[in-house]
């Protein structure tokens, strides 16, 4: 199975091509999109759907595995991340490519064992693991790589994605009683 890994970005957006087949996963390709140079950003989001789309067709890929969105301080930033993965996502359900989405601190943890690794930390452990000589100039490259790989680990053991699923819907719903015992004790004269 090769599997397209895709970290999303309006200025540099990673991606990698992950061959799963046989004992041990190799690297295809792993590269940036580098998209500074495009003033406008609508031309930026189309380039992504494009180069995604010739990104598809030059290695047909089997299956699209992308970095989901963070929440950080920022609004703006993170609607313009929505918006690169949507359409990278776009470009690969256009060629019939299943998706599966990874949380970054998910991805992290699948790859060093801490939820919160930094970049270069994520970049080190992958070389070790998929044998690459030299560390990419952009470590969004590296990323993108590192969402491919989760993917492959959890194709490879359906019953712990399974799990880890039901273990974040379990802390969602927790989160969610939460807040809303959270809001009704600042707020007791609107609930009644």
């Amino acid at each position: 199975m090769l599997i397209l890994g895709i970290d999303p970005g309006t200025q540099i957006l990673g991606y990698s091509i992950l061959d799963t087949d046989g004992t041990t996963p190799h690297i295809v390709a792993m590269d940036v999109l580098y998209l500074k140079k495009i003033p406008e950003f609508n031309l930026r989001i189309r380039q992504i759907f494009l180069s995604t789309s010739r990104l598809i067709d030059s290695f047909h890929p089997d299956h699209l595995a992308i970095e989901a969105p963070f929440f950080g301080k920022n609004v703006q930033s993170m609607l313009k991340l929505g918006r690169a993965q949507g359409v990278a996502i776009a470009a690969a359900i256009s060629r019939d490519l299943s998706v599966t989405e990874y949380e970054p601190s998910v991805i992290k943890q699948h790859i060093t064992g801490n939820g919160n690794a930094s970049k270069q930390q994520v970049a080190t452990i992958l070389q070790s693991i998929l044998g690459f000589q030299q560390t990419p100039k952009y470590l969004d490259a590296t990323d993108a790589l590192a969402v491919a790989y989760t993917c492959h680990l959890h194709l490879s053991n359906p019953v712990a994605n399974l799990q880890e699923q039901l273990r974040a819907k379990k802390k969602t719903h927790k989160s969610t009683k939460k807040q809303w015992s959270e809001f009704i004790n600042q707020k007791p004269d609107i609930v009644q």
